[in-house]
């Protein structure tokens, strides 16, 4: 049986991913750090859909630099793929970020990740199998003014995905990353109403997505449809950029 972790889990997107890539048969290991009520509740619900399939929970928090061993030490068996879908928003002026938010946004989408995979690679590259997934950022690609920290770190997912992708490619091991833009979720609730419509004023579609839509990509990313698929950031926009 497939096993996959998913970071973010209790999150709108992660929890989304969890839904369509357990709909697909797999089972996971679903992680949080502060939305322990909802993670459970995913879990409960997932148990009793997919009662065939396994769901545990695991908690840590990615943006302290212990968190990816905290990790570690709750998996039981080896990962077949991985969905990081941790992070974070932080909307400032660049001159006024603090040093605290920089730290920690750099740690959970830049440090953690690149530790936590460098032991999660090891079996698949014994297996010569396996899937990496990144859920990253249109701002990663076109970078966003007062979200420049957030853009920063999404940006270097993205290099990391390329990079990572060509060196782990002879083993077996897909490396991608999905960068959406506007998805409807409680990330957006910093915004006014009027910022919102704005927005979507902006998106040729004319509203953002869904947090199904992008777990649709990543279902079909995480795959053995999509195995010659590798190092790429696929953006997920309405075609607000393209």
């Amino acid at each position: 049986m497939n096993m996959l972790l998913i970071t973010g889990a209790s999150g709108a997107i992660g929890s989304a991913a969890a839904r369509a890539l357990a709909a697909s048969g797999s089972s996971l290991y679903l992680h949080y750090y502060s939305s322990k009520e909802e993670a459970e509740e995913l879990q409960r619900e997932l148990r009793k859909s997919f009662p065939n399939q396994v769901f545990f929970l695991v908690c840590a928090d990615l943006s302290d630099e212990k968190g990816p061993e905290c990790l570690m030490a709750q998996l039981d068996q080896p990962i077949d793929g991985v969905v990081y879908a941790s992070g974070n928003s932080e909307i400032n002026l660049f001159q006024d970020v603090a040093d605290e938010v920089i730290q920690q946004t750099i740690q959970l989408q830049l440090t953690s990740p690149f530790r936590l995979l460098q032991q999660l690679i090891k079996p698949m590259i014994h297996k010569k199998k396996g899937q990496i997934l990144m859920v990253s950022s249109i701002w990663g690609l076109e970078g966003a003014a007062t979200e420049v920290l957030y853009s920063m770190v999404k940006g270097g997912q993205n290099a990391f995905v390329k990079a990572l992708a060509k060196e782990a490619a002879p083993s077996g091991i897909s490396v991608n990353a999905v960068a959406p833009g506007a998805v409807d979720t409680p990330m957006m609730n910093v915004f006014s109403e009027e910022d919102i419509k704005r927005v979507e004023d902006e998106i040729p579609m004319g509203r953002m997505a869904k947090p199904q839509e992008v777990a649709s990509l990543i279902n079909f990313l995480m795959s053995p449809s999509a195995e010659y698929i590798n190092g790429q950031i696929i953006s997920i926009n309405g075609a607000w950029y393209c």
